[in-house]
């Protein structure tokens, strides 16, 4: 219990040492820092479901096969600290939990320093085990090593891919993770590799050709990386052949940037035909990885949408029927011609339904898991799994976002209503207990059957 705790209270200060930094900054990924701050809050009819509009749909594709061993059955899962599975488990049969790998390769503080010699990612998988969900391990390694964690955001990050010395301990921290989790060949453990680098590298690629892309590879020493191109290419088949030696139960994520075409569709809002041909070119590029990943790994995004609006100044965050349908549409070729299922992952956490959530620090609102779980037909569920979507994992990607927690140790709230919401805390959870009852319901109610197509 001590090196549990231990690695709890290590693995919270990092985070919240990381949102702090993150806070002060605009979405460095879209370069979108303000607005006006009128409050906007979408019309939501019932539970979830915008007044006036339809959900967006997709006619089912040929759908890819799911990784051998993946449940069959669309799965909810959340954010999790060491320790916590047997608590996620009291709420309900979630499928997956997942845990930042991350602090950088060569600072220090990263993961493996956590508890000694990289165990961190061993208890969370005993712990995980124990409670019979699958853990998933979000990699962010490559943006917070040196020397690029000093630089801008996609300079540092692709500067680090071209230095020698840090590539080098970047594949050795790798390594270890994978003998970590090579540890329980019974279990099956997903990695998801380095979200927003991905779209980095094909923002500097000519011609979404990561061929085109340097990355210390083969030059790193490493002997099990012989031979492999210097180049981005390199970079993930040194991904799969560091797996297949250590880790075959470990199930590789991918993980899909949109905005890495240069065109963020959130902000754009494009024509369903423009849809398809950036994720045309999101899946091309993935395809010049000539690397086959088990899933691939998207989201809606970052933050609350009242964070945006509040915190940043910025209202254009908040997603419509419209907005849904567009992410269904993209979602769904680039599924189709990636061959790859999609985990939608790091989903924000408020609502505009409980009074908890009054637009303040851990307590704002969202609107999407409404969109999901509030669906008592399950109309918009249902277009996500027909669009390759096999999984929903909540969770924030900053300090001050909301979560399905007591994480600002306010007990339980309701303060006074805003912008309609009505609901009383059903529990000390920021969000007012509405995630966990929501998922408990999901799961009673039976969850969804994956199409094999």
């Amino acid at each position: 219990m001590t090196r549990i705790v231990a690695a709890r209270l290590l693995a919270v200060a990092f985070l919240l040492s990381l949102g702090a930094l993150m806070l002060v900054a605009c979405d460095a990924r879209t370069g979108h820092a303000g607005g006006a701050s009128t409050a906007v809050v979408p019309s939501v009819a019932s539970d979830g479901v915008t007044a006036g509009s339809s959900p967006g749909t997709v006619e089912p594709r040929g759908l890819p096969a799911l990784p051998a061993g993946w449940p069959t059955t669309l799965q909810l899962g959340m954010s999790d600290a060491p320790g916590g599975a047997a608590a996620m488990k009291a709420t309900t049969d979630f499928g997956f939990r997942y845990q930042y790998l991350s602090g950088g390769v060569n600072t220090g503080s990263g993961w493996a320093t956590w508890n000694s010699g990289g165990a961190f990612a061993s208890y969370y998988i005993q712990d995980s085990v124990a409670n019979n969900i699958t853990p998933v391990f979000t990699y962010y390694q490559i943006r917070q090593s040196a020397p690029g964690n000093g630089q801008a955001e996609s300079t540092g990050v692709l500067n680090n891919l071209q230095n020698t010395a840090t590539m080098t301990a970047y594949w050795n921290d790798l390594k270890l993770f994978f003998q970590k989790a090579g540890a329980f060949p019974s279990t099956m453990v997903v990695l998801q590799v380095e979200p927003d680098m991905w779209g980095y590298v094909q923002q500097a690629a000519a011609g979404d050709d990561a061929s085109t892309v340097p990355a210390q590879v083969a030059s790193s020493g490493l002997p099990e990386l012989t031979g492999l191109p210097n180049t981005m290419v390199g970079f993930a088949q040194a991904l799969v052949r560091l797996r297949n030696q250590y880790a075959p139960n470990v199930k590789l994520g991918y993980h899909l940037s949109y905005w890495g075409t240069g065109t963020d569709p959130v902000y754009s809002k494009p024509s369903l035909s423009t849809i398809d041909a950036l994720a045309t070119r999101s899946a091309a590029f993935y395809g010049s990885l000539k690397t086959a990943f088990d899933v691939s790994f998207a989201e809606f995004s970052d933050r609350d949408a009242g964070f945006y609006q509040y915190v940043y100044g910025n209202p254009n965050a908040w997603w419509s029927a419209d907005d849904f349908a567009r992410n269904v549409e993209y979602l769904g070729k680039f599924s189709s011609l990636s061959q790859t299922r999609i985990v939608m992952w790091q989903v924000p956490l408020g609502n505009t339904k409980m009074l908890a959530e009054n637009n303040t620090w851990g307590h704002y609102q969202d609107n999407r898991p409404e969109w999901l779980l509030g669906d008592p037909g399950r109309v918009n569920l249902s277009a996500y799994e027909n669009a390759g979507v096999v999984a929903f994992l909540f969770g924030g990607g900053a300090a001050g976002t909301t979560c399905a927690c007591d994480g600002q140790g306010d007990g339980v709230t309701n303060p006074a209503a805003i912008n309609g919401n009505t609901g009383v805390s059903l529990s000390a959870d920021d969000d007012g207990g509405y995630f966990r009852a929501h998922a408990k319901a999901y799961y009673a109610a039976g969850p969804m059957l994956l199409a094999s197509r």
